[in-house]
Formats: C-alpha cells, sequence, structure tokens
C-alpha cells in the first residue's frame, strides 16, 4: 500500500516541476515551439486549460499555472495525510 502511495505522490511533484519547466519556457522567444517545449505543452495544457477558463489573465500576467501549481502540492500533501491515516488504523 505504501509502495502505491509513493509513486502517487512521485507521480504529482514531477508533474509539478513539468508546470514549472513548461511556465519557464514562456521567458524565452521560441523555447515552447522546440520540440522540447511541444512534448510539455502536450502534457501540460490538458491541466492547465480549465483553470484558464476559470481565472481570467491579469493584464499580461497569467496566473492560472500557479493557482494549478498550487492545487496540485494540495493535493500531494493529502495524499501523504490519507496515508497516515491509513498506517495509523
Amino acid at each position: 500500500m505504501g509502495f502505491l502511495f509513493q509513486i502517487l505522490f512521485t507521480a504529482l511533484n514531477i508533474y509539478s516541476w513539468i508546470l514549472i519547466i513548461y511556465i519557464l519556457l514562456s521567458w524565452f522567444p521560441g523555447a515552447k515551439e522546440s520540440s522540447f517545449g511541444e512534448v510539455l505543452s502536450r502534457l501540460a495544457e490538458p491541466f492547465l486549460e480549465p483553470f484558464r477558463k476559470i481565472i481570467p489573465p491579469l493584464g499580461m500576467i497569467d496566473i492560472s499555472p500557479i493557482v494549478a501549481i498550487l492545487v496540485l502540492r494540495f493535493a500531494a500533501s493529502g495524499l501523504q495525510e490519507l496515508y497516515r491515516i491509513i498506517i495509523t488504523l
């Protein structure tokens, strides 16, 4: 059971880093159009799209990726707490 939780927790952390790297690519011209950027786009955009529909950009700043990362971190914390509860039973 602990192995499954560890895999899920690791997957959430890796996906958070994918989102962070994808966000940082926007700072470099042409980086999102590279093959690496396109792969990250295919991985990140399906998760970011619902947040972009709910949270409009503030001028030129899109804060939806920040909210998406916070949701992932919250899910990871909840997963850890769930595991601690299951262990103590």
